[in-house]
């Protein structure tokens, strides 16, 4: 029979962290995925424009196109009087040019007909009453090239449009569908296998058993995954057996990153650090932080393998504090920066010396109000607006002081 093993050493959180973003390499996978797809992506190969945006001279008002020339002088009681020869809505080509003492009706965005170079507003215009109704009468000048859009004047032909390791924004992505591209080429994103482990742990949807529980970790972690950058790759639960584990790690070895839960605390059936120094190295095992605590990282065969603790608060607080940073930084996300709202704390909080809390709150009427319960309590998280983290060498923080809330 197997022993109880302690956690006998804690390593402070940000030394958790450095280790575990020391062996998050960024992907190198590249691949080319359609523009509708593609939002949050980063970019892989710097795209260029393969055309001129505009691709011609545009009205950039509702008025009249003509030559600049025509209109000097021209006033509210001394109007230019100009022909119109042509209409044309957006969408459309001119058919005319524009010559001496004639102009063209035009909308916002269409090509400027050939000879006029710039555009009098409709609301300093007069169209005439006649039988033809082709006098317009310009109230005001303009000069060369006024509310007209030169061709090339966004994008140029050969530009290159975005950096390797830009985000596609919104934005972003509209400057390529300007150039018409329908594929960009993008890092792939890490994928990420999720294993949960214990005998007690039950799919949703299936019957508990005695002393059985829905499995809640596997669904919180892979939203985290799928949240930050990450493809969860969810394995079959894994027994408490070293077989099982063992079989559990290899099919996770195709995958960039392991997270198990449960398997790493302290009871005699803990059999996931005997396969992982079996298998590879285990760099820590215990972090100074609470919840979370029973956390271990190894590595298996190059593969970084991060063992959250069983308890559903205690995993997921582990997910936003570890797991996230190490996400971003393999699919080369920027570092990932919560809103944060100063608020008083409603209450007293008695913290634990030597380990960095990681404590959910509300925030009601302006104030942080304590939401935690306890590490196996998933409505600790579930029922929070977002939390504070208390430093390790604090053990109360006072009612009314302020805190900074990380909203969820």
């Amino acid at each position: 029979m197997k022993t109880m093993r302690p956690i006998r050493e804690t390593i402070p959180l940000d030394e958790a962290l450095a280790l575990i973003l020391e062996a998050a390499a960024p992907v190198t996978r590249v691949e080319r995925v359609p523009l509708r797809e593609a939002a949050g992506r980063v970019v892989a190969t710097p795209p260029q424009a393969a055309m001129d945006v505009p691709p011609f001279d545009r009205a950039a008002m509702d008025g009249y196109a003509v030559r600049a020339e025509d209109t000097f002088g021209a006033g509210r009681y001394d109007p230019r009087v100009l022909r119109a020869v042509e209409k044309v809505y957006t969408g459309q080509v001119p058919t005319r040019a524009i010559a001496a003492g004639e102009c063209t009706e035009i909308a916002t965005g269409a090509p400027m007909p050939q000879g006029a170079d710039a555009v009098v507003m409709v609301e300093e215009t007069e169209r005439g009453t006649g039988p033809l109704n082709d006098e317009v009468r310009i109230f005001t000048p303009v000069y060369p090239r006024q509310h007209v859009g030169r061709r090339a004047a966004d994008i140029t032909e050969g530009q290159v449009l975005l950096a390797a390791g830009d985000v596609l924004t919104p934005s972003r992505i509209g400057a390529l569908a300007a150039v018409g591209a329908m594929e960009v080429e993008v890092y792939a994103r890490p994928r990420i296998a999720i294993l949960s482990t214990g005998n007690e742990v039950v799919e949703p949807g299936q019957p508990l058993g005695p002393g059985q529980i829905y499995d809640i970790n596997r669904f919180t972690l892979a939203a985290i995954i799928e949240a930050h950058g990450g493809v969860p790759a969810v394995l079959p639960t894994a027994q408490d057996t070293l077989e099982s584990l063992s079989h559990a790690i290899d099919a996770a070895l195709a995958e960039d990153v392991l997270v198990f839960s449960g398997g790493s605390s302290v009871g005699e059936r803990d059999l996931i650090l005997d396969v992982l120094v079996e298998r590879g190295e285990v760099i820590f095992h215990g972090v100074a932080v609470k919840p979370g605590k029973p956390t271990v990282f190894g590595v298996v065969s190059g593969k970084p393998v991060v063992g959250m603790p069983g308890y559903p608060t205690s995993c997921l607080s582990n997910g936003y504090m570890l797991l996230v940073p190490m996400l971003r930084r393999m699919a080369r996300l920027p570092e990932f920066r919560p809103q944060t709202v100063r608020v008083p704390l409603a209450r007293r909080i008695v913290s634990t010396t030597g380990r960095h809390q990681f404590y959910t709150v509300r925030v009601v009427d302006g104030h942080a109000v304590p939401a935690f319960k306890a590490s196996g309590d998933i409505t600790s998280m579930a029922h929070a607006d977002g939390y504070i983290e208390i430093p390790a060498q604090v053990d109360i923080v006072e009612a009314d002081e302020l805190v900074d809330v990380k909203l969820f």
